[in-house]
């Protein structure tokens, strides 16, 4: 599966044929540099490995400067392996935006969610609460309520829906379609929104 690694760079409206306002997000494609090129050779599988994003040296490890310069290439921040691509490519190859995606394709966008930190049930699991204030009930309307049984099976089930940490996990976004692409600003448009904050790293597969 071919694709890219982009940054999230905001969101966006535009209007379809009929005049409906759209919500889109703004994805910086690229460019990418090929890093690495695996084969069943050498490597046990086929893959191609992009480098996306300029980093210091002096905070790279050596083991990935001599990486870098094996591809002639500057470091970079993001390493992200394809296992396909339509064409064969080249160590020290550099991708665009354009050299992969056209409008009207649909990719997938994998990304890390903001996280939210420690949530109740009812924003993390959209609990509606215990009720209303009366009945004595005057601090408990976002409360839990029961989480299991008592003699039997006098424990409570992993995995049950309670209060904990919220966000910050991997999520791959489906289907999106490629509205439109800017080759000049290695930039493209897809419909929808994607996982992650502004300026975040997104893995994008055609």
């Amino acid at each position: 599966m071919s694709g890219l690694i982009g940054k999230k760079i905001g969101m966006t409206s535009l209007y379809n044929a009929d005049g409906q306002a759209l919500a889109c997000t703004v994805i910086e494609a690229g460019p990418c540099v090929v890093t690495h090129v695996k084969t069943q050779d050498t490597d046990g599988y086929q893959a191609v490995q992009l480098g996306y994003g300029e980093k210091k040296e002096k905070r790279t490890t050596k083991p990935l400067l001599g990486h870098f310069k094996k591809a002639g290439t500057t470091p970079k921040r993001k390493l992200v392996e394809f296992k396909t691509f339509e064409r064969e490519l080249s160590l020290g190859e550099t991708l665009q935006a354009a050299d992969v995606f056209v409008e009207g394709d649909f990719i997938d966008v994998v990304g890390t969610v903001k996280g939210r930190g420690f949530q109740g049930v009812v924003k993390r699991h959209g609990f509606g609460g215990v009720g209303g204030q009366t009945h004595g009930q005057h601090n408990r309307a976002r409360h839990p309520g029961s989480i299991g049984a008592c003699s039997f099976p006098s424990r409570v089930f992993k995995g049950i829906r309670m209060a904990g940490r919220m966000g910050g996990n991997r999520v791959k976004v489906q289907n999106l379609r490629v509205l439109k692409v800017l080759s000049e600003q290695n930039l493209i448009v897809v419909s929808g929104s994607v996982p992650g904050a502004k300026n975040s790293f997104l893995i994008l597969d055609k």
